[in-house]
């Protein structure tokens, strides 16, 4: 996987410089900045790591690809490349083995993706793997329940201690409350029992 490396003065003059000459947009790229010491009479320069979403795109489809393979699973791969993330839907022969009980088998295979994505580029990358809209459906569900949870803790106002999740999960159930008027989530706990708490709030008076 290439990586483009541009040095400035500044981070705008870099970056500015660096996706003219690369013929692509911001959101097109993840990069990582430092400082390069000058010399003697010579000021700090501003380096800049630049990789391609395309290109992260293109390894981690052949890394699943490969992965299909080695279990003898016949798929096809789409890809959405987004700013600073990647979904990939597998449609294949054989979804319940690659979803696995409760989709275990699906958070296995998408952690082993990131992280293996994660480590070549050097930079974190927002990796999603869906297989046959599992997790569409699961979201879907996740979100409709928490929200029928928030309305009876509205008029309960005792709050409710979700299961364990992970972070994308507990995203899913932050950012599905945020227009509750009357309701806050917080995360407590460890992994890999961190849980959200969904809890009454007090509608802030008037000034």
């Amino acid at each position: 996987m290439e990586k483009y490396v541009y040095k400035g003065k500044s981070l705008e003059e870099v970056l500015e410089s660096a996706l003219k000459e690369l013929g692509v947009k911001e959101e097109e790229i993840i990069y990582k900045t430092s400082e390069e010491k000058g010399g003697l009479f010579g000021g700090k320069k501003i380096v800049l790591e630049i990789v391609k979403m395309t290109d992260i795109s293109d390894f981690g489809k052949n890394l699943i690809e490969n992965l299909l393979k080695g279990l003898g699973v016949e798929g096809q791969i789409e890809r959405l490349v987004r700013s600073h993330g990647i979904t990939y839907k597998i449609h294949s022969d054989k979804n319940n083995i690659l979803i696995g009980k409760h989709g275990k088998t699906l958070e296995n295979l998408q952690t082993y993706i990131k992280q293996a994505v994660s480590s070549q580029v050097g930079l974190r990358v927002n990796i999603i793997i869906d297989i046959e809209n599992y997790k569409e459906k699961q979201n879907y569900y996740l979100e409709r329940d928490v929200k029928r949870i928030a309305r009876e803790v509205t008029l309960s106002k005792v709050p409710v201690k979700l299961d364990p999740m992970n972070s994308y999960e507990r995203r899913i159930v932050h950012n599905a409350l945020t227009k509750f008027e009357y309701i806050e989530t917080i995360s407590e706990g460890e992994e890999p029992n961190r849980c959200v708490v969904i809890k009454y709030k007090e509608k802030e008076p008037e000034k």
